[in-house]
């Protein structure tokens, strides 16, 4: 089953009882000792939210906002797409689930400071996701 069939954001059952820091990695795993297989669309998607951080420069408010709608569409493009199963999908998650809450406070804080550390965080998390996953 795809990302596009099991995370209902919105769904109240959803995983949000259980908090998952942004640098709680702990959880990831190589597989026995290599990198993850991502699907194409997984992969693209995530250098797409890597160029998109990479290049943005200025610091208000709303540019942050617009920031974490340009990065929703490439998260929702993942979810989308998704057609990783197994221990894979799930590894997956524990690098997907922090970046969309990541993303969220980009689109709705008003905390600079707040802000600041969210996009900081969606660094570390995308260093990770290059860490432990591949497309070949």
């Amino acid at each position: 089953m795809g990302c596009k069939n099991e995370h209902g954001h919105n769904d109240n059952n959803a995983v949000s009882s259980v908090e998952i820091y942004p640098m709680d990695t702990l959880q990831l795993k190589f597989d026995k000792g290599e990198k993850w297989l991502a699907n194409f669309e997984t992969q693209l998607g995530v250098e797409k939210i890597d160029s998109i951080i990479s290049v943005f420069k200025t610091k208000t408010i709303q540019d942050y906002k617009t920031l974490g709608e340009k990065l929703s569409k490439q998260t929702s493009y993942i979810i989308k797409n998704c057609t990783m199963k197994g221990e894979p999908h799930e590894q997956l998650h524990v690098v997907l689930v922090p970046m969309l809450d990541q993303i969220s406070i980009l689109k709705e804080s008003k905390d600079l400071p707040k802000l600041e550390q969210a996009k900081s965080n969606l660094e570390v998390l995308i260093d990770k996701y290059m860490d432990y996953f591949k497309y070949e």
